[in-house]
């Protein structure tokens, strides 16, 4: 009986464990998201789509990713959790049939300038301990090619308890070998200060000799704190200072001092420079500072490493002929091939394991990067990539993996080998969830989830899910534009001039000639990698009158939003206090109408120790940020929370006409409209936009300025098919104004549009950094002699 009862209960038919084959979500409300409920099918690629700001990041980053990832670290001890960052629940009611979530996002690798390529992955850590095995001479430990450690030596008297009461001194040395080289303290490049950008030594600093933006003679925490100090006779010509005088007025230490009856630090010059500017991000900037930094601060390659940031000793350690600055100089593709040359059974285990990493870099279309390339260098979508490298040989399956636009910066070309890589992880059982654009990677999905139908408060819900086939016939935005295809332009403009570029030989470039034809939009393509940033931001003359907009990071707290680092916020403030006779500056959460609770935060964080922290909309101000008594002053019927939560389209009709209507804000909000950011909130925290969100609001801000050359790197990055047409337009336009557009580019749309196309390779890294191509897209198209001129072909269907 009790044999027959177990044969009942491993009878054919679908095992319960087997019935766990979506992941349910209900009643998600994260962002803008309005009670989605969707079911998501495992071990499957499903694609999510939908115009920028519809809502895919929070339905797949924001609130999966991020559930599973806080449930995993749930599963950790009270004490590990406690250096764990701490993640807030999602706004959903039901998350069902979570796995393992790893996200890999496009946010680009850390700025710091000891970061690079190889210690970012494991690369770096295996050479250096493969070099302190096998390099001679034998100089140490892997410390010891490592330029992020320096080296320390101590020695001294140190007291020891031994039982009650006994103590006994004992003398030790301490000393680690480090490969740090001391000048560039491992930088591999150091700073110089021109003096004249600081001063003119003729005049004295009563006459004024200081050139530094900001500086007046009227300023006592300034000119007036020099010519107070003592230290200075501020009537006499800088020139004339003596040794001790100069050195004092350069490189002063901090010293108290009283000006005019108030308590000061004087410092040398030269610190107080580092300071005031130099430890501030130059996009954070006001113009006019910015242009004297640039002016007044040059960065040169170290003389003493030649910039490779190692000691001498380091240097100087060989394996055969190459030594550590060698290997990491040399493209990741060449060094797989010198350690797939080695032969040293010793350490066979390391090598199999380097050869790996390396490998997987050229797999993954990277292998034109060298280990020793700046970290915060590399490409949103490079970057991406990097990360994927740990994920290739993974053993782990039914893992959740969450890509954000994974063909950013991706030629035509390199798409297809992405697509391989994506439905690699798939086929070894994973769940792999993919936000993206491009209408190639949406092809291969197995289930597609469109949401919109609009971007910001008018998205949010879930319009389409199912196949390709499906989404092209339902009807939605995306369904309607997948099958988009620009033409040719019958007609080109004609050029008024010409940008010279002569003898570029930035990174990988070859002693490059170009003439980029000026008054037209030109665009710069090529394959990932085949030299074309090096080109416009490293090789354009620095007095060229370049406006540069790309996508890095704009610093800034939580506080900061588009209103203040457009310069909007100042208009709108001013046309409140003018309509209701009260201080602008009552109308800034970060000053005087701050409400007292929040600090104008408008949220109160509550650290739970271990447990997750929780940010709750401040009870007092319900998270409007502003004291109560400045919430009843009105412009247009509407306060100043109402404004900062306007999208900006509305925001735009909003001051365009009636009480509101203020010129100066408008010019601004036509701007940010004109670059498609019309669904973005005047307030929303800057940390939560995109790459793409970024470098369209820089664009909307460097619309204004003066500059007759502007350059843009890929600004179709995180747009939807149905507004690169709209990009298109704004880039006629500004052409149409007498401006001159020059685009990195890889989109066919972008391509198909331009007037003349710049084509750089013939492929990555030391196979690139030449001109293959110069001329209209039709020229380009008819002569089919490069990879790019194959892809238009196709695209435009020639």
């Amino acid at each position: 009986m009790s044999k027959a009862t177990t044969t009942d209960r491993r009878s054919p038919g679908p095992h319960l464990a087997d019935s766990h084959d979506v992941i349910r979500v209900h009643g998600a409300r994260e962002n803008n998201l309005k009670d989605v409920s969707i079911e998501i099918p495992k071990r499957r690629l499903t694609v999510f789509t939908g115009v920028s700001g519809s809502g895919k990041s929070s339905l797949v980053s924001d609130t999966i990713a991020a559930e599973s990832q806080r449930l995993i670290n749930e599963t950790y001890s009270a004490f590990l959790q406690g250096f764990m960052p701490n993640r807030a629940r999602p706004e959903v009611d039901v998350l069902d049939g979570l796995t393992t979530a790893i996200a890999v996002d496009q946010q680009r690798m850390g700025g710091d300038p000891r970061s690079t390529v190889g210690t970012a992955t494991d690369a770096n850590a295996m050479l250096r301990i493969l070099f302190s095995r096998l390099a001679e001479p034998h100089i140490g430990p892997p410390s010891a090619y490592s330029f992020n450690t320096a080296s320390v030596s101590a020695s001294g008297g140190i007291r020891v308890d031994r039982g009650a009461e006994k103590t006994k001194t004992v003398k030790a040395t301490f000393s680690r070998t480090g490969g740090m080289c001391t000048r560039c303290e491992g930088r591999g490049k150091v700073s110089d200060i021109d003096l004249t950008q600081l001063y003119d030594d003729s005049k004295s600093i009563a006459e004024g000799a200081f050139t530094i933006p900001g500086w007046k003679s009227d300023n006592v925490w300034t000119v007036g704190l020099y010519a107070q100090s003592g230290f200075l006779d501020p009537n006499k010509p800088i020139r004339r200072f003596t040794k001790k005088e100069m050195r004092d007025f350069l490189y002063g230490e901090p010293t108290k001092v009283k000006v005019n009856g108030v308590n000061l630090t004087y410092e040398g010059l030269i610190p107080k420079i580092q300071k005031s500017f130099l430890s501030k991000d130059k996009e954070a900037m006001q113009p006019h500072i910015r242009a004297f930094v640039e002016r007044a601060v040059t960065f040169t390659t170290c003389p003493e490493c030649d910039g490779t940031r190692l000691t001498e000793a380091a240097r100087s350690s060989r394996i055969g002929e190459v030594s550590i600055a060698d290997a990491c100089a040399m493209e990741i593709r060449d060094l797989a091939e010198w350690v797939r040359s080695l032969d040293e059974p010793s350490v066979t285990p390391l090598l199999t394991a380097l050869q790996g990493t390396l490998d997987s870099f050229v797999e993954i279309g990277l292998g034109y990067l060298s280990l020793d390339r700046p970290a915060g260098t590399l490409s949103g979508g490079e970057a991406q990539r990097v990360k994927m490298i740990r994920h290739l040989g993974s053993s782990l399956t039914d893992v959740t993996y969450v890509f954000d636009e994974p063909t950013i910066g991706l030629h035509p070309h390199d798409i297809q080998r992405m697509n391989d890589l994506l439905l690699r992880l798939r086929d070894k059982g994973n769940t792999v969830l993919v936000v993206e654009h491009k209408p190639e990677t949406i092809a291969i999905a197995d289930h597609v989830v469109d949401l919109g139908p609009g971007a910001g408060t008018a998205g949010g819900t879930v319009c389409f899910e199912g196949t390709v086939e499906g989404l092209r016939a339902a009807g939605t935005v995306t369904g309607r534009h997948l099958d988009d295809r620009a033409r040719l332009k019958e007609t080109v403009r004609e050029p008024t001039g010409a940008l010279e570029i002569r003898g570029a030989s930035a990174n990988n470039l070859r002693d490059v000639d170009v003439d980029i034809p000026l008054g037209v939009l030109t665009v710069v393509t090529g394959v990932a990698g085949s030299g074309k940033s090096s080109l416009l931001h490293g090789s354009i003359p620095s007095d060229a009158g370049v406006v540069s907009v790309d996508q890095s990071p704009i610093k800034g707290s939580r506080r900061s939003n588009p209103a203040t680092y457009t310069g909007l916020a100042d208009p709108i403030r001013k046309a409140f206090a003018k309509a209701n006779g009260v201080k602008p500056a009552l109308f800034s959460a970060n000053s005087e109408g701050a409400c007292p609770t929040c600090n104008g935060a408008g949220v109160i964080y509550v650290d739970l120790g271990m447990m997750a922290g929780v940010d709750t909309p401040c009870e007092d101000c319900e998270g409007k940020r502003f004291q109560a008594s400045v919430l009843e002053y009105r412009l247009g019927g509407r306060d100043i929370s109402e404004v900062l939560a306007m999208p900006v389209a509305e925001a735009e009709e909003f001051f365009g006409a009636g009480e509101a209507r203020t010129l100066a804000a408008h010019r601004i909000l036509e701007r940010l409209a004109d670059v498609g950011l019309g669904y973005l909130t005047l307030g929303q925290p800057l940390t939560t936009l995109s790459g793409g969100e970024r470098q369209r609001l820089k664009l909307a801000t460097h619309m204004a300025d003066k500059g007759g050359v502007y350059v843009l790197d890929e600004p179709t990055t995180g747009l939807h098919l149905a507004d690169v047409e709209q990009l298109l337009g704004l880039l006629d336009r500004l052409v149409d104004s007498g401006k001159s557009v020059i685009v990195i580019e890889h989109h066919q749309a972008v391509m198909a549009h331009a007037d003349w196309i710049i084509d750089l390779g013939p492929g990555a890294g030391h196979d690139g950094g030449r001109i293959v191509f110069e001329g209209t897209p039709a020229d380009l198209v008819a002569d089919r002699s490069t990879l790019t001129g194959e892809h238009l072909a196709a695209y435009v269907g020639a």
